[in-house]
């Protein structure tokens, strides 16, 4: 065990913690539940930038990291879908980034099956698409009753953004991975 699967494993444990918390019924439920999504977020980022500061890479990490990512960012998405119900454009929002995580996850898997994980590796596009995913959910877990609708329109636009950049990076890691893909088929 070392400092960067600790964090992969807190994030892990702070999913439950989101669950009970979004769904107290007490006003600053809406902000701890972004709290604790915002520090999923940066242990998410601090345990990668440890791993290979630290040269404390592992396969336990490379394999529970991803799993903790997901698992943090579809339970919040799900929540989220039946707080904003009555948006039809946000259940197929939330759709898009989890299934396009399951599909991007399964060819990942199949690429190393093939020996050619390296043409899907993460970049830069789904780094971005990342960030702007984790500022859609902060923001739209802050939203209270009481909130302005200004902040709703920010949060429904990052959401939106967040879905695009997702179906784009989709489309990169599949053209990334087509050759191989073709030539092994």
């Amino acid at each position: 065990m070392n400092i960067p699967n600790t964090l992969t494993f807190i994030r892990v444990a702070l999913v439950p913690l989101f669950v009970v918390v979004f769904l107290l019924p007490y006003h600053w439920s809406y902000a701890a539940s972004a709290v604790i999504f915002g520090v999923a977020a940066i242990t998410d980022a601090l345990d990668g930038y440890l791993a290979r500061k630290l040269n404390q890479t592992t396969k336990l990490g490379a394999f529970l990291d991803p799993v903790a990512d997901k698992l943090m960012v579809a339970t919040a998405l799900v929540f989220l879908v039946f707080r904003y119900n009555d948006h039809a454009f946000f259940a197929v929002a939330a759709s898009v980034i989890i299934g396009r995580e399951i599909v991007i996850s399964a060819l990942r898997e199949w690429m190393a099956e093939l020996g050619a994980r390296a043409s899907v590796a993460v970049s830069n596009i789904g780094k971005i698409k990342t960030i702007m995913q984790i500022a859609a959910i902060i923001v739209l877990l802050l939203i209270s009753p009481k909130s302005p609708d200004w902040l709703l329109a920010i949060g429904y636009a990052l959401m939106i953004f967040a879905a695009v950049l997702t179906l784009w990076s989709a489309v990169v890691y599949l053209r990334a991975a087509w050759p191989a893909l073709k030539e092994k088929s």
